[in-house]
């Protein structure tokens, strides 16, 4: 072919297709039923971009995520090769095609199991995209970010192209909650049928898709270190594992607890939202600083967001939520209040009640101070008179469990603390209402006397008292 290629975006597609045909460009068409071995990273390639070609609301997630236009026509690809870089070989290609002629494009990197994104490989396919104006690479790995602009090593793009990563957790999570009945989920039948053998495929321990099973190395280390009261310091290795574990565990939670309601978990901290390094040095300081790490998970309608706080010292992991008590009743009326809320959750599930029991603290705070007492859920009847002349300004709800020894064992730990999550949620955060001030009422109007008693008070003037007036 005499023309040379410079440029996808706002190539002709029957040009595109005469560079395929020359063998300029190789691509090959993704199919949802790939002629390749299960958990080959092409396989993983061309079942997820195939996906996006036949589920329409499951493109419309991702495309979103991306900023990529969802209207035109569509044609995805795997092992594409462009002239130039014939030795860098991207795992797929996605073309918007408008009248005739491309209008976007996405190049897309796939890695499965243990495998970890690439400095050198990245630059490389960012060196690719552009040279061809292609403005966006996406990469999906195991690796968790907290949105899908954080990237999950710390790399560069240029100017005109922008970089998103997925964790295969969150693609199953979008999958998932388009299955379950809601305002999101995917409307035509066949499609559905897609989107559950999609779920297989990926769900299938042969793929290599896994969400986050382990804290690193790092984790141990630290809590012993803590432990011995060594001295920590921004630059030690072990402190940072330790948090990017605990953040990439805290998304994992966050798409575990999605999951189970069939609805997006978000993080209710915006700290550092779009910077992943931003946030680990903050998370750092803090650990240094205050020996804890913190998250928050919002579920919306749930009486408030979920904290977690992992008390390294203590080895202690503490989950909580907070209440609005009634401003309109005593404050023997307010824990009257809270308790019938705990008896509704005993009765929703008195066995899971009765396992977190042990294990839960009712934290009041009062009014104009910052001081807040702790009793345990048993000794609920025990806060009137250890208040006594206090006003009660707010209620939290706390489960708080003792980890010893397997709080520095990186794969209990991570076990321990999903399963605490799930039953907090089910125990009581499901069932847990805020007071809410009762809408205004109308006055009530005076009812106006009858006419015919005010006639009969009004003195009558015949014209003979006139007369002697």
């Amino acid at each position: 072919m005499s023309k040379k290629l410079t440029s996808l975006i706002g190539l002709s597609k029957v040009d595109f297709d005469e560079f395929r045909s020359s063998g300029e460009i190789q691509v090959r068409p993704a199919r949802l039923i790939p002629v390749l071995k299960a958990g080959d990273e092409m396989a993983l390639t061309s079942v997820f971009l195939s996906a996006l070609r036949m589920i329409d609301e499951f493109r419309d997630m991702i495309f979103s995520d991306i900023k990529m236009p969802r209207g035109g026509q569509l044609f995805f690809y795997t092992e594409v090769s462009l002239p130039g870089f014939e030795d860098s070989r991207v795992d797929g290609l996605a073309l918007v095609v408008k009248s005739g002629k491309i209008k976007d494009a996405a190049l897309f990197e796939m890695k499965n199991e243990s495998n970890e994104l690439r400095e050198d490989q990245i630059q490389k396919y960012l060196e690719i995209a552009k040279r061809y104006s292609i403005p966006r690479l996406v990469t999906i790995s195991n690796q968790f970010v907290s949105t899908s602009s954080q990237f999950p090593i710390p790399i560069k793009a240029p100017k005109d192209v922008s970089l998103y990563h997925f964790s295969w957790t969150y693609i199953l999570t979008i999958a998932h909650i388009l299955l379950f009945k809601n305002d999101i989920n995917i409307e035509d039948q066949d499609q559905v049928e897609i989107m559950k053998e999609v779920v297989a495929y990926l769900e299938n321990d042969k793929c290599g898709v896994s969400g986050f099973n382990q804290m690193k190395a790092g984790w141990k280390d630290l809590i012993e270190r803590i432990n011995t009261g060594a001295r920590l310091k921004a630059s030690d290795s072990d402190l940072e594992d330790a948090v990017s574990s605990w953040q990439q565990e805290e998304k994992d939670m966050a798409l575990i607890l999605s999951k189970k309601l069939g609805v997006f978990v978000t993080l209710g901290s915006t700290k550092a939202k779009n910077d992943l390094k931003v946030r680990l040095e903050a998370d750092k300081k803090h650990v240094i600083e205050k020996k804890e790490l913190v998250s928050s998970f919002r579920v919306k309608g749930a009486v408030s967001d979920i904290t977690v706080c992992g008390l390294l010292e203590k080895r202690t992991i503490e989950m909580s939520v907070d209440l609005i008590p009634p401003a309109d009743k005593t404050e023997k009326g307010k824990i009257g209040w809270f308790r019938n809320q705990l008896n509704l959750c005993e009765k929703k599930d008195s066995e899971l009640y009765l396992k977190l029991h042990p294990e839960t603290i009712i934290e009041v705070g009062i009014k104009n101070t910052s001081h807040a007492d702790r009793f345990l859920i048993g000794d609920i009847d025990r806060i009137i008179d250890e208040i006594k002349g206090k006003e009660i300004r707010s209620i939290k709800l706390v489960y708080v469990r003792d980890f010893g020894k397997s709080f520095s064992n990186r794969k209990k730990f991570v076990s321990i603390i999903e399963e605490m999550l799930l039953d907090f949620y089910e125990c009581y955060v499901q069932h847990l209402k805020n007071w809410e001030k009762p809408a205004p009422k109308v006055a009530e109007k005076k009812i106006a006397e009858p006419i015919s008693d005010y006639l009969d008070n009004v003195p009558l003037h015949s014209e003979e008292s006139k007369n002697t007036q």
